[in-house]
């Protein structure tokens, strides 16, 4: 039968390679190196929650094995802002704009959905855009916020320029992610969370260090090509990626589509430019929740989504795969195994972190 998991098989750390970590230790380590970055305790606490959380679920492109060395390095450079002057620049009852200063996003999207929820209990809806920040991460764990909070949360980021639309040969667009989190009673929440692009770009980096090939249809050559073969992926991420699709024949200007209106939903919607016109501001972020007593019965949404989500799962599967999923389910079942058993890091990662915790002075991780 199929195996299952959070991620393809393909990206998951063999288990020749694997070192599992308690939950708290990489919470504690994280948190010193975001303080050693110069970040207060309380945000670097909340930058060690995001990554965590997202390495609970699962979700490695986004947890620590990818982006704890990038934002290091951003902080080393000058790149990101340790102590940003967040502000917001214009405001209405249901809406604001923040202007981040440079501020990493994982460690101000908590405030910003926050911001967005306190408004959706005053007009039943709240959206907030941010320009001008670091690497947002996951944005399901923003929307997911919202939904602890009986609200239907959305988040969505655009920043970079490393997906081709359709037809083209040059990279215009981000991997411009979309989520959406909604409650329910008994069922664990409903948590959608894609990139617009064939492949989430940080995907390019688990290949590399497993040792994978990239798919067909994921990326293209520099002329704009679709690469319909599996290939080495490159140690470094190309600047090729296609949109979700791959090509014209199977969809690619949906992708296309989606991702165009993340720009407008997260950049162009905070006075900001996109990347494709200013590599220099940043990424651009979306935050929206819609309080569901607004619009309805909180208690009747839950029962029905009980029913929706039960009625996917219970689906007759096909031949050759266990059972019929549901977005969220997956992850929600994995970060209580990770919780158990440790979260599988990559030994290379594990490496990593010595040397780190050695020059900063920090505590290294604890292994199970």
């Amino acid at each position: 039968m199929a195996r299952e998991g959070t991620m393809l098989e393909r990206f998951k750390v063999p288990a020749e390679d694997v070192v599992r970590v308690p939950e708290g230790s990489l919470r504690a380590t994280v948190a010193s190196i975001f303080e050693r970055m110069g970040v207060a305790p309380e945000v670097a606490a909340e930058g060690a929650d995001v990554l965590v959380m997202t390495d609970l679920r699962g979700v490695e492109t986004h947890g620590v094995s990818n982006m704890m060395r990038v934002y290091v390095r951003q902080y080393n450079e000058g790149v990101i802002n340790p102590q940003p002057n967040w502000h917001i620049v214009r405001e209405t009852p249901g809406t604001a704009t923040i202007d981040a200063d440079r501020g990493l996003g994982i460690l101000l999207g908590r405030q910003a959905m926050n911001i967005a929820m306190e408004k959706a209990q005053r007009v039943g809806i709240g959206v907030v855009t941010m320009f001008n920040s670091g690497h947002l991460g996951a944005v399901g764990h923003f929307a997911l916020l919202a939904a602890q909070r009986d609200m239907v949360g959305m988040c969505m980021t655009a920043g970079g320029a490393s997906v081709l639309p359709t037809f083209a040969a040059e990279g215009r667009l981000g991997a411009n992610p979309i989520s959406i989190a909604a409650p329910a009673k008994s069922e664990p929440p409903l948590l959608f969370d894609v990139a617009t692009s064939a492949m989430a770009i940080n995907k390019i980096r688990l290949a590399a260090r497993t040792g994978v090939k990239l798919l067909p249809g994921w990326v293209a050559t520099p002329e704009g090509v679709p690469i319909m073969e599996e290939i080495p992926a490159p140690e470094q991420g190309p600047n090729m990626v296609l949109p979700l699709g791959s090509t014209r024949e199977l969809g690619s200007h949906k992708g296309y589509g989606l991702g165009l209106t993340v720009e407008i939903m997260s950049a162009l919607l905070a006075g900001a430019l996109p990347s494709m016109l200013d590599s220099t501001n940043g990424f651009k972020n979306y935050f929206a929740a819609y309080d569901i007593a607004a619009f309805t019965d909180v208690a009747q949404f839950k029962e029905n989504m009980d029913k929706m989500l039960q009625k996917l799962r219970t689906t007759r599967p096909a031949p050759g795969h266990d059972r019929v999923l549901y977005p969220g389910l997956l992850e929600y079942e994995e970060e209580g195994k990770r919780r158990a058993k440790g979260i599988p890091l990559h030994k290379e990662v594990v490496q990593w972190f010595d040397s780190i915790a050695a020059e900063l002075s920090v505590p290294r991780l604890k292994t199970m």
